[in-house]
C-alpha cells in the first residue's frame, strides 16, 4: 500500500481545484526549472537545479538522465540517495488529482539504485537501497533493498546476482 494522504473535494474534480492546493506561480516556477533540468547535459548543474529551486534531496554522484520529469506541484517531497541512476524519461510524481480527492505522498529512492529508463514512479512509493527497477515499469508498491521490480503490474524479485 502507498503511503499518501487523502485530501477529499466538493463540486468539480480535484485537477480543477488544484491552485486551492498549491500556488499558481510555485508551479510555474517549478515547470521552467524541471523544463531546463530534463534537457540539461550537464549532471552537477542539474542536480544544483533540482536542489536549490525545487527543494529536493539529492544525493552526490546521483545522476538524472535526459527527459527525466519530475513533480512541478510538490517536487520538495521527492528524496534521492547517492550514486543513484534514474533513466531517460522517467516520470517521478508526489500527487494524484482524481475525481473526489487528490492525494499527496513522498516518493523516496535510496542509494546505488538503478531505475531504468521510461519508468513511472507513483506517490508514496519507497524504493530501497541497491534496488533496480527494470525500464518500462511502473512502481505503484513499495521496492525493497537489493530487490529486482519490473513490469505493470509490478513485479519484485531478490536479484540473486547480487547475492552471489
Amino acid at each position: 500500500m502507498r503511503k499518501t494522504e487523502r485530501y477529499p473535494v466538493e463540486g468539480a474534480n480535484a485537477l480543477w481545484q488544484m491552485y486551492r492546493t498549491v500556488s499558481f506561480w510555485k508551479v510555474v516556477k517549478n515547470f521552467i526549472v524541471a523544463q531546463v533540468a530534463r534537457y540539461c547535459p550537464w549532471l552537477g548543474m542539474k542536480n544544483w537545479l533540482y536542489r536549490t529551486f525545487l527543494k529536493m534531496q539529492v544525493g552526490h554522484q546521483t545522476a538524472f538522465a535526459l527527459m527525466v520529469m519530475v513533480d512541478v506541484m510538490f517536487p520538495e517531497k521527492i528524496r534521492v540517495g547517492h550514486n543513484t541512476v534514474i533513466g531517460y524519461n522517467t516520470t517521478i510524481l508526489t500527487h494524484e488529482y482524481l475525481i473526489s480527492e487528490y492525494r499527496l505522498g513522498e516518493v523516496v529512492i535510496g542509494s546505488n539504485v538503478l531505475i531504468g529508463a521510461n519508468t513511472t514512479i507513483l506517490p508514496g512509493v519507497t524504493i530501497g537501497d541497491g534496488a533496480v527497477v527494470a525500464a518500462g515499469s511502473v512502481v505503484h508498491k513499495d521496492v525493497p533493498p537489493g530487490a529486482f521490480a519490473r513490469g505493470n503490474p509490478l513485479q519484485i524479485s531478490v536479484d540473486r546476482e547480487k547475492k552471489e
